[in-house]
């Protein structure tokens, strides 16, 4: 039998960094959760332990802060990408770097213009992925948590049915789900905030427009909605666990119950997933691991 290292990489995961410009009275805020993996000419560490290949990961935080000092954060792609290139072109051993960015968002509250509150919205996502400015690179945008729900034009039936089969078909449910996207981009140049703000426009739009038949028709529109509207992305990779809502019989209480109140079950749940994407689209395989 022989043995061997095979594919590997480590690094600095979830660098809470909180970023705050002051604009005279007025201050914004960047909240991010930063997670880096290098890989690169790392037998000599695994096999015998020599680290004079490895960056530590307390220095990949460190560079996460003060980048945050020196550059500024604006979009988190701009960012992810800034970084991942530093590791890539500073240090011999490192050939490839994986920056993984959560954004949680803060409004301005009151007259003034230094407090906050934190946003009820979905948390926004980039991945990117770097060998240099003269390597391979991807971008890949999205979100997760984006609460949606239709409390009418969503339909279930016609499915298979075994001896195993209790659900009833629907006519008429609440289709609810908490929407994780993700999707690439052709480059690594696009305009981030205004793509990221089309997309989303783009899955609440297509959520919100389709008759359902199913779940997984809704997904394939949505997705569909981004690639028509957004040139500058190429494939949409979609989570979609289902939120169950049961109508809830009333009957032993003397009352109907005409779709009105529901129970909004926790678990288990369905899990729909699935990919929309330009058959022209480059391929980038590295781009969502």
């Amino acid at each position: 039998m022989t043995i061997t290292l095979g594919a590997n990489r480590y690094g600095k995961a979830e660098t809470r960094v909180v970023r705050v410009t002051r604009d005279g009275e007025t201050h914004r805020i960047k909240d991010l959760n930063v997670s880096i993996s290098l890989s690169g000419d790392m037998d000599a560490v695994h096999l015998s332990g020599d680290n004079s290949a490895v960056l530590p990961t307390d220095t990949q935080k460190n560079t996460v802060f003060a980048f945050a000092r020196k550059h500024g954060i604006g979009e988190i792609e701009e960012f992810g990408l800034l970084l991942a290139r530093h590791f890539v072109t500073s240090q011999p051993t490192i050939r490839h770097a994986r920056v993984e960015i959560e954004e949680y968002a803060w409004e301005r509250v009151g007259d003034g213009g230094h407090s906050f509150v934190r946003s009820g919205r979905e948390v926004r996502t980039a991945l990117v992925h770097s060998d240099g400015p003269d390597g391979p690179e991807s971008v890949v945008s999205g979100l997760k948590d984006l609460l949606v729900l239709n409390s009418t034009g969503s339909e279930f039936h016609g499915f298979i049915r075994d001896e195993y089969t209790t659900l009833e078909p629907t006519r008429d449910r609440i289709l609810a789900t908490a929407v994780t996207a993700r999707w690439r981009h052709r480059g690594v140049d696009a305009a981030w905030g205004a793509s990221y703000e089309r997309a989303r426009r783009c899955l609440l739009e297509a959520f919100a427009g389709t008759h359902s038949l199913s779940l997984q028709q809704t997904l394939y529109q949505m997705g569909r909605r981004v690639l028509e509207e957004c040139a500058e992305i190429c494939e949409v990779r979609l989570s979609l666990p289902n939120k169950h809502h049961f109508a809830v019989d009333l009957t032993p209480f003397g009352m109907d119950n005409d779709n009105e109140v529901f129970f909004a079950a926790d678990r288990p749940y369905g899990l729909i997933e699935g990919t929309v994407l330009d058959d022209e689209a480059p391929a980038a395989p590295e781009a969502w691991n």
